[in-house]
């Protein structure tokens, strides 16, 4: 009764996920929240890596791996397989954030580098070579795992390899990917975030000397540039805050157990660490809540979008 109700629960979180990424698709898509095709086109290819990591990171590897709705998802390959796609989607996330964050850093810090750099075309550029780097960076982990178990010469599961645990190798690379993502991303983020901060301090200082002091009429300029920076701030401080447990505790455990004698569930050091990659996967259903929270026109396309679904061509049911 107990593993029934849970797995409702399960459920029923991965439906909201899913619900609010592709809401969230979908509003953007339109192009009706006073966002520009540069920044539309990062938010789109961010919810869209979102909404996939939910279904391969959580619908496929950790709700099936507890229930088991779909046995053929568990052979070795298909397994080993979607455990690659689950790391490139959440890299490719991570690098998109650092992209938008760079682009809009650019936008207001510089006035000649934003009619080359802050462009669709460009935007395009960025969210396929993060795409493919993503892929390339997370291919070597489909052979990291050996089949837990061999029936009719059919390989079941996904294990990590002996070796995955011990080889200097495996471990370099471990630590190398730590600093690719996330440790270099937030480095990042937060000099892109001071640099525009700087900038627009300094520029609203000397608008401000500019415009007449009797002058009560607000600023076109100056909202703008608060309106990108609550969602750009925002979006940044989700992202920091929702995985700087997961780093803490992968790095702990790493530290208290260097030569992964202790990995069992029943590890607080586990646990905890568990704890931070559901952080880092609730990270994925946020950001439409900061959209909804910090764009005045995005709330209003959700609400149109909410009464059609509760109307029928702009008529209450009967």
């Amino acid at each position: 009764m107990k593993i029934k109700s849970s797995n409702c629960r399960s459920i029923s979180i991965v439906k909201d996920q899913v619900t609010v990424n592709l809401m969230a698709i979908v509003i953007l898509c339109r192009g009706k929240c006073g966002l520009s095709k540069c920044i539309t086109l990062y938010l789109v290819a961010m919810a869209a890596a979102d909404l996939m990591g939910v279904i391969f990171g959580v619908v496929f590897e950790r709700i099936n791996n507890i229930y088991v709705f779909a046995r053929f998802l568990l052979i070795t390959p298909i397994c080993a397989t979607t455990l690659v796609i689950r790391f490139a989607l959440t890299d490719c996330s991570v690098w998109l954030t650092v992209a938008f964050t760079f682009d809009r850093c650019i936008a207001i810090c510089s006035q000649k580098l934003r009619e080359r750099f802050c462009t669709e075309k460009t935007a395009i550029i960025v969210v396929v070579l993060v795409g493919i780097g993503s892929c390339l960076r997370s291919v070597p982990f489909y052979f990291s795992v050996d089949p837990l178990a061999i029936i009719n010469n059919v390989p079941w599961r996904c294990i990590g390899r002996a070796d995955y645990f011990t080889s200097p190798v495996w471990k370099a690379y471990q630590l190398l990917l730590s600093i690719i993502t996330p440790l270099l991303p937030i480095g990042l983020i937060v000099l892109f975030n001071a640099l525009t901060v700087r900038h627009i301090i300094a520029s609203n200082r000397v608008r401000r000397g500019l415009r007449n002091s009797n002058d009560r009429m607000k600023d076109s300029e100056v909202e703008n540039r608060r309106r990108s920076m609550v969602l750009l701030f925002a979006l940044s401080a989700n992202f920091i805050l929702l995985w700087i447990p997961f780093i803490v505790t992968t790095m702990i455990w790493q530290a208290q157990n260097y030569f992964y004698t202790d990995r069992y569930l029943n590890s607080p050091s586990f646990i905890v660490q568990e704890f931070g990659v559901m952080l880092q996967f609730l990270c994925t259903c946020t950001n439409t809540c900061i959209y909804t929270l910090s764009q005045k026109k995005f709330r209003e396309e959700m609400k149109k979008g909410v009464k059609h679904l509760v109307t029928l061509n702009g008529r209450l049911c009967r």
